[in-house]
């Protein structure tokens, strides 16, 4: 597996390196926006570590970019601990986040995580609901509404089939923090209701009145469509 991670403070580059190669992770670094850019194109990562704050340009803006391109997961740096700035990170399309300073050993942890969650396996089983109009394959990873295949993150597509599987079961907040960023995970309170909005503005024909995704107030969510 292919890392790219950007910072630009060297010893942090330094000891995320050495971490990740001590777990034979195959890792390339950069120091600004622009070489960031550059070596994604060329290195073509399979998970990116992205800082927030960079010289040329800020992580948020290096995020929003290859989302236009690519699904590859993303797990934000940031030296800020504020809801908003984390909250945007993920509304924009990434994965995951750690507040410096962080333990290299939870970033590792976390890097295993969304790789699992990302990684397709090689099966072709597929979930279909709604007589066609939504198809999920839970080993490939895809997700097709109307024939027309749907871009999500790992997290997103974790949280669908995670709901999907189980359909009419209500999940609470916390259980779908535990089993999608681990019971380890120690995040804000709306970090899942913001994958679920995105998850909504992708899956569903209007967002505000959801057919998939519901909520249930006060308890949670659960999955709505017929299988």
């Amino acid at each position: 597996m292919k890392i790219l991670i950007v910072d630009d403070e060297p010893n942090i580059l330094d000891i995320v390196e050495a971490y990740l190669v001590a777990q034979k992770y195959h890792v390339m670094r950069a120091e600004t926006g622009k070489e960031a850019m550059d070596k994604f194109r060329s290195f073509q990562p399979d998970l990116l570590v992205l800082d927030l704050m960079l010289p040329d340009m800020t992580g948020l803006e290096i995020c929003e970019e290859i989302r236009k391109k690519s699904q590859v997961p993303i797990i934000m740096l940031t030296a800020k601990s504020s809801e908003n700035d984390i909250l945007t990170g993920l509304r924009i399309g990434a994965d995951d986040y750690l507040v410096k300073p962080f333990s290299p050993k939870e970033l590792v942890a976390r890097v295993e995580t969304v790789l699992r969650r990302y990684t397709p396996p090689g099966n072709d089983e597929k979930w279909i609901f709604d007589g066609g109009k939504l198809v999920i394959h839970p080993q490939t990873k895809q997700v097709f509404l109307n024939q027309e295949e749907v871009a999500l993150t790992a997290t997103e597509f974790g949280l669908l089939a995670l709901l999907a599987g189980h359909p009419n079961q209500l999940f609470s907040r916390d259980q779908l923090l535990d089993r999608i960023k681990g019971i380890e995970f120690e995040g804000l309170d709306r970090v899942i209701d913001t994958h679920i909005k995105n998850l909504r503005q992708k899956v569903e024909g209007n967002p505000k009145t959801p057919h998939y995704i519901l909520t249930v107030r006060g308890s949670g969510y659960r999955f709505g469509g017929e299988k």
